[in-house]
């Protein structure tokens, strides 16, 4: 009888020490990818952030032209100073990925505008530092791309592992929820994005 019992206390605790170990393992696979979303957040608002430095330096080569519209460098200013204050917001929810989608794609639309009026002034196409930016602002809207791609992968990975059964029972003890990504406007399939 006695030696019923303590099998029984040693087969508990074996299954006991074997769930604790599970339930440590799978709270730090969610930490890891809670991490990655959030480093992938980071790359995002650091394309951002470049497409931001980018677009003065496109205002100021068009300055050079004293007949260029003033009511277009006006209005991308604006537009860049409402991007840059979306990026302050650093929390990860939806409703901010969107907000800041957006405000990026309004950017993009007031940098596409002007550089269509570029199109009336040759000597401007022409100038080295045009084609200099040109070349830079295209690679950033790659990275845009690209980062907002990347993102969308680690959102995803960490909502299979969240939404995954038995891992969703730790998620669920210790408050790791599902996360969105960004997602395409209502009839669209990708964003703004500024093009020569």
């Amino acid at each position: 009888m006695r030696q019923k019992k303590f099998t029984g206390f040693i087969v508990g605790g074996a299954i006991l020490l074997i769930l604790v170990l599970w339930s440590f393992g799978s709270y730090n696979s969610l930490v890891k990818k809670e991490e990655k979303v959030k480093l992938q957040w980071s790359e995002v608002q650091n394309t951002y952030q470049r497409r931001l430095d980018l677009i003065p330096n496109l205002v100021n080569v068009v300055k050079g032209l004293s007949d260029f519209e003033q009511t277009t460098l006006e209005k991308i200013a604006e537009t860049r100073s409402k991007a840059l204050s979306g990026l302050s917001n650093n929390e990860l929810t939806g409703e901010n990925y969107q907000q800041q989608k957006q405000l990026q794609d309004t950017l993009a639309a007031a940098a596409n505008r002007i550089i269509m009026r570029i199109e009336k002034y040759p000597t401007l196409k022409g100038t080295a530092a045009y084609a200099g930016l040109q070349t830079q602002l295209e690679g950033t809207e790659r990275r845009i791309k690209v980062a907002r791609n990347d993102f969308n992968a680690a959102v995803a990975d960490y909502n299979k592992k969240v939404r995954s059964f038995p891992t969703n029972m730790t998620a669920g003890l210790f408050g790791y929820k599902k996360k969105e990504g960004f997602e395409a406007a209502a009839g669209t399939d990708k964003s703004v994005e500024i093009k020569f």
